[in-house]
C-alpha cells in the first residue's frame, strides 16, 4: 500500500473493455511522480488516499474482472506531508 494525493479525475472516452465505466483519478505520490488509479470511492481532488497495487488492486473493486493494477482503498481523514 502507499499514499497518495488526488490531482483530478481522469476521463476517458474510448477504453478498453477490461476497464468497464470505472471511475479513474491522477495520482501524484510523494516522490512527485504521477499515476492512474481505478476509483471506487469517489475521491475528489486534493484529498489524500491510500492505494493498493498488483494483483490485490483487483480484488479492492467491486468487480474484481476489472483490469487494474493500482485501486484507491480509502480517503485518508488526516495526514500531513
Amino acid at each position: 500500500m502507499e499514499i497518495m494525493r488526488v490531482e483530478d479525475e481522469l476521463v476517458c472516452t474510448r477504453r478498453v473493455p477490461g476497464l468497464k465505466q470505472t471511475s479513474l483519478r491522477v495520482l501524484k505520490n510523494q516522490g512527485g511522480a504521477l499515476f492512474v488509479a481505478t476509483d471506487p470511492v469517489g475521491v475528489p481532488p486534493g484529498k489524500w488516499v491510500f492505494t493498493t497495487s498488483g494483483s490485490a488492486a483487483r480484488w479492492a473493486m467491486p468487480d474484481p474482472k476489472v483490469a487494474t493494477d493500482l485501486t484507491i482503498c480509502g480517503i485518508i481523514d488526516h495526514w500531513e506531508e
